[in-house]
Protein backbone atom coordinates (compact mmCIF):
# COMPACT_ATOMS: atom_id res chain seq x y z
CA UNK A 1 0.00 0.00 0.00
CA UNK A 2 1.22 3.38 -1.39
CA UNK A 3 0.74 5.50 1.93
CA UNK A 4 3.34 8.01 3.64
CA UNK A 5 1.76 7.47 6.84
CA UNK A 6 1.73 3.89 7.29
CA UNK A 7 5.47 3.78 5.31
CA UNK A 8 7.01 6.24 7.62
CA UNK A 9 5.16 3.72 10.66
CA UNK A 10 6.81 0.69 9.13
CA UNK A 11 9.80 2.52 9.13
CA UNK A 12 9.89 2.69 12.57
CA UNK A 13 13.74 1.78 14.42
CA UNK A 14 14.88 2.91 17.72
CA UNK A 15 17.60 5.42 17.53
CA UNK A 16 21.02 5.34 20.15
CA UNK A 17 23.43 7.70 18.00
CA UNK A 18 22.93 11.51 17.81
CA UNK A 19 24.35 14.34 15.51
CA UNK A 20 25.37 17.55 16.79
CA UNK A 21 22.18 18.76 15.81
CA UNK A 22 19.44 20.85 18.56
CA UNK A 23 16.78 20.57 17.16
CA UNK A 24 14.27 23.87 17.15
CA UNK A 25 12.27 25.34 19.70
CA UNK A 26 9.52 25.02 16.89
CA UNK A 27 10.04 21.24 16.12
CA UNK A 28 9.79 20.57 20.14
CA UNK A 29 6.95 22.59 19.86
CA UNK A 30 5.61 20.47 17.02
CA UNK A 31 6.25 17.51 18.50
CA UNK A 32 4.44 17.53 21.47
CA UNK A 33 1.63 19.49 19.85
CA UNK A 34 0.90 16.61 17.94
CA UNK A 35 1.08 14.16 21.02
CA UNK A 36 -1.45 16.09 22.42
CA UNK A 37 -3.88 15.30 19.49
CA UNK A 38 -3.61 11.36 20.31
CA UNK A 39 -6.92 9.95 21.55
CA UNK A 40 -6.85 10.24 25.38
CA UNK A 41 -9.51 9.38 28.34
CA UNK A 42 -8.79 12.44 30.66
CA UNK A 43 -5.55 14.20 29.75
CA UNK A 44 -3.83 12.68 32.40
CA UNK A 45 -0.59 13.01 30.76
CA UNK A 46 2.41 16.23 31.46
CA UNK A 47 5.74 16.24 29.54
CA UNK A 48 8.56 17.22 31.29
CA UNK A 49 12.06 18.36 28.46
CA UNK A 50 15.23 18.19 29.49
CA UNK A 51 17.77 19.76 26.96
CA UNK A 52 21.40 18.60 29.50
CA UNK A 53 23.08 16.97 26.42
CA UNK A 54 25.99 14.66 28.89
CA UNK A 55 23.39 13.41 31.15
CA UNK A 56 20.71 12.26 28.72
CA UNK A 57 21.60 8.37 27.66
CA UNK A 58 22.74 7.82 24.08
CA UNK A 59 24.04 11.59 24.67
CA UNK A 60 20.95 12.22 22.70
CA UNK A 61 20.12 16.31 22.62
CA UNK A 62 16.13 16.14 23.84
CA UNK A 63 14.92 13.65 26.52
CA UNK A 64 11.16 14.05 27.09
CA UNK A 65 9.35 12.49 30.20
CA UNK A 66 6.48 11.63 29.78
CA UNK A 67 4.30 11.63 32.79
CA UNK A 68 0.55 9.88 34.16
CA UNK A 69 -0.39 13.65 35.44
CA UNK A 70 -3.25 13.46 38.38
CA UNK A 71 -1.82 17.22 40.04
CA UNK A 72 -3.30 18.82 37.23
CA UNK A 73 -6.74 17.03 37.43
CA UNK A 74 -7.12 17.63 40.68
CA UNK A 75 -6.35 21.06 40.55
CA UNK A 76 -8.81 21.63 38.25
CA UNK A 77 -11.32 19.80 39.84
CA UNK A 78 -10.99 21.53 43.18
CA UNK A 79 -11.90 24.93 41.12
CA UNK A 80 -15.14 23.18 40.82
CA UNK A 81 -15.50 21.95 44.26
CA UNK A 82 -14.87 18.61 43.37
CA UNK A 83 -12.51 16.07 44.91
CA UNK A 84 -11.55 12.43 43.26
CA UNK A 85 -13.65 9.62 44.31
CA UNK A 86 -12.21 7.06 41.42
CA UNK A 87 -9.91 4.69 43.11
CA UNK A 88 -6.17 5.18 42.26
CA UNK A 89 -5.63 1.91 40.10
CA UNK A 90 -8.19 2.76 37.24
CA UNK A 91 -7.07 6.59 37.62
CA UNK A 92 -4.13 4.90 36.80
CA UNK A 93 -4.35 2.95 33.83
CA UNK A 94 -5.83 5.49 31.92
CA UNK A 95 -3.44 7.89 32.38
CA UNK A 96 -1.00 5.21 31.45
CA UNK A 97 -3.29 4.82 28.35
CA UNK A 98 -3.17 8.64 27.93
CA UNK A 99 0.71 9.13 28.25
CA UNK A 100 1.35 5.89 26.48
CA UNK A 101 -1.00 7.03 23.26
CA UNK A 102 0.66 10.48 22.98
CA UNK A 103 4.15 9.64 23.70
CA UNK A 104 3.94 7.33 20.21
CA UNK A 105 2.19 10.06 18.29
CA UNK A 106 5.84 12.09 19.51
CA UNK A 107 7.62 9.38 18.15
CA UNK A 108 5.63 9.75 14.66
CA UNK A 109 5.86 13.41 14.66
CA UNK A 110 9.75 13.37 15.36
CA UNK A 111 10.39 10.89 12.56
CA UNK A 112 7.97 12.90 9.96
CA UNK A 113 10.43 15.95 10.86
CA UNK A 114 13.88 13.99 10.36
CA UNK A 115 14.13 13.14 13.78
CA UNK A 116 14.73 10.15 15.57
CA UNK A 117 14.52 8.37 19.35
CA UNK A 118 14.30 5.77 21.63
CA UNK A 119 12.28 5.01 24.14
CA UNK A 120 13.44 4.10 27.99
CA UNK A 121 10.88 2.04 29.57
CA UNK A 122 12.64 1.91 33.18
CA UNK A 123 11.39 5.52 34.15
CA UNK A 124 9.12 4.13 36.95
CA UNK A 125 11.91 2.33 38.80
CA UNK A 126 13.91 5.83 39.08
CA UNK A 127 10.88 7.67 39.99
CA UNK A 128 12.24 9.10 43.33
CA UNK A 129 15.41 10.03 41.50
CA UNK A 130 13.26 11.77 38.62
CA UNK A 131 10.87 13.53 41.09
CA UNK A 132 14.04 15.34 43.20
CA UNK A 133 15.86 16.14 39.72
CA UNK A 134 12.63 17.50 38.20
CA UNK A 135 10.57 18.21 40.74
CA UNK A 136 7.71 16.36 39.93
CA UNK A 137 4.79 17.46 42.33
CA UNK A 138 2.99 14.62 44.21
CA UNK A 139 0.16 12.73 41.82
CA UNK A 140 2.70 12.48 38.78
CA UNK A 141 4.42 9.51 37.95
CA UNK A 142 7.13 9.24 35.07
CA UNK A 143 5.78 6.52 32.90
CA UNK A 144 8.05 6.44 29.97
CA UNK A 145 11.56 8.60 29.26
CA UNK A 146 11.93 9.61 25.66
CA UNK A 147 15.64 10.51 23.86
CA UNK A 148 15.62 12.26 20.66
CA UNK A 149 17.72 13.97 18.03
CA UNK A 150 18.66 13.90 14.71
CA UNK A 151 19.98 9.93 13.84
CA UNK A 152 24.13 9.66 13.30
CA UNK A 153 22.98 5.77 12.20
CA UNK A 154 20.81 4.17 10.44
CA UNK A 155 19.59 0.39 11.45
CA UNK A 156 16.75 -1.29 9.82
CA UNK A 157 13.50 -1.93 11.24
CA UNK A 158 13.40 -4.56 13.87
CA UNK A 159 11.42 -7.70 13.47
CA UNK A 160 7.71 -8.27 14.79
CA UNK A 161 5.94 -11.19 14.76
CA UNK A 162 4.00 -12.29 11.83
CA UNK A 163 0.46 -11.21 11.54
CA UNK A 164 -1.01 -14.26 12.04
CA UNK A 165 0.15 -14.28 15.59
CA UNK A 166 -1.39 -10.87 16.38
CA UNK A 167 -4.36 -10.42 14.88
CA UNK A 168 -7.38 -12.84 15.37
CA UNK A 169 -11.08 -12.49 13.89
CA UNK A 170 -13.84 -13.19 15.97
CA UNK A 171 -12.28 -15.20 18.61
CA UNK A 172 -8.91 -15.43 20.34
CA UNK A 173 -7.90 -19.22 18.45
CA UNK A 174 -5.71 -22.12 20.66
CA UNK A 175 -2.59 -21.31 20.07
CA UNK A 176 -0.98 -24.39 18.02
CA UNK A 177 2.48 -25.91 18.07
CA UNK A 178 3.55 -24.94 15.26
CA UNK A 179 1.93 -21.28 15.22
CA UNK A 180 3.60 -20.24 18.20
CA UNK A 181 7.07 -22.65 16.58
CA UNK A 182 6.27 -20.34 13.19
CA UNK A 183 6.11 -16.89 15.38
CA UNK A 184 9.37 -17.64 17.28
CA UNK A 185 11.19 -18.78 14.00
CA UNK A 186 10.25 -15.48 12.26
CA UNK A 187 11.51 -13.47 15.23
CA UNK A 188 14.61 -15.35 15.78
CA UNK A 189 15.70 -15.26 12.28
CA UNK A 190 14.83 -11.80 11.44
CA UNK A 191 17.44 -10.85 14.51
CA UNK A 192 19.91 -13.01 13.96
CA UNK A 193 19.60 -11.89 10.22
CA UNK A 194 20.41 -8.16 11.15
CA UNK A 195 23.55 -9.35 13.79
CA UNK A 196 21.12 -7.84 16.48
CA UNK A 197 22.75 -9.35 19.62
CA UNK A 198 27.00 -9.62 17.95
CA UNK A 199 26.76 -5.83 17.39
CA UNK A 200 25.40 -4.79 20.58
CA UNK A 201 27.45 -7.83 22.05
CA UNK A 202 24.92 -8.46 24.61
CA UNK A 203 23.73 -11.34 26.17
CA UNK A 204 21.64 -11.75 29.00
CA UNK A 205 23.19 -13.57 31.56
CA UNK A 206 21.93 -16.66 33.34
CA UNK A 207 20.78 -15.89 36.85
CA UNK A 208 20.47 -19.61 38.44
CA UNK A 209 22.36 -22.71 37.80
CA UNK A 210 21.26 -22.76 34.09
CA UNK A 211 24.56 -23.82 32.16
CA UNK A 212 24.94 -21.12 29.30
CA UNK A 213 24.74 -23.05 25.91
CA UNK A 214 23.81 -19.80 23.90
CA UNK A 215 26.45 -18.03 21.49
CA UNK A 216 25.47 -14.88 19.42
CA UNK A 217 25.33 -17.46 16.26
CA UNK A 218 21.89 -19.49 18.38
CA UNK A 219 20.82 -16.27 20.74
CA UNK A 220 17.86 -15.19 19.63
CA UNK A 221 14.75 -12.85 20.68
CA UNK A 222 13.06 -15.54 22.07
CA UNK A 223 15.86 -16.43 24.12
CA UNK A 224 16.55 -12.88 25.29
CA UNK A 225 12.71 -11.85 26.17
CA UNK A 226 12.95 -15.50 27.94
CA UNK A 227 15.27 -14.37 30.43
CA UNK A 228 14.31 -10.97 31.01
CA UNK A 229 10.77 -12.03 32.25
CA UNK A 230 11.99 -15.61 33.52
CA UNK A 231 14.78 -13.57 36.11
CA UNK A 232 13.87 -10.42 36.79
CA UNK A 233 11.02 -8.44 39.11
CA UNK A 234 9.53 -10.90 40.29
CA UNK A 235 7.81 -9.30 43.63
CA UNK A 236 5.58 -6.24 42.56
CA UNK A 237 6.96 -4.43 46.11
CA UNK A 238 9.69 -2.33 44.40
CA UNK A 239 7.32 -0.52 42.00
CA UNK A 240 4.23 0.26 44.50
CA UNK A 241 6.65 1.56 46.66
CA UNK A 242 7.62 4.11 43.62
CA UNK A 243 3.99 4.68 42.77
CA UNK A 244 3.20 5.30 46.44
CA UNK A 245 6.28 8.14 46.25
CA UNK A 246 4.60 9.45 43.56
CA UNK A 247 1.27 9.88 45.10
CA UNK A 248 -0.32 6.67 44.50
CA UNK A 249 -2.08 3.96 46.39
CA UNK A 250 -3.09 1.52 44.25
CA UNK A 251 -3.88 -1.36 46.76
CA UNK A 252 -6.64 0.96 48.55
CA UNK A 253 -10.00 2.32 48.34
CA UNK A 254 -9.88 6.10 47.69
CA UNK A 255 -12.29 6.05 51.34
CA UNK A 256 -9.91 4.24 53.02
CA UNK A 257 -7.02 5.95 52.61
CA UNK A 258 -8.79 9.54 53.12
CA UNK A 259 -9.55 7.86 56.48
CA UNK A 260 -6.40 7.33 56.87
CA UNK A 261 -5.35 10.75 56.63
Amino acid sequence: MNNPVIELMLNHRSIRRYDDTVPPDETISAVVRAGQQAAFASQLYSVVLSRERDRHPYQAPLMFIICVDCHKLELMMARRGWKVKTNDLLLLLFGIQDAALMAQNMVLAGESLGLGGCFLGMAPYDAEKIIERYHLPGRVFPLVQLVMGRPAEDPPPRPRYPLDYVLFEGRYPELGDEQVEGAMTAMDEGYRAQDYYREANYIIPLEDSREEKETFETYGWCEHISRKWGQWYPSSQELLEKLRACGFEICADRDATQGES
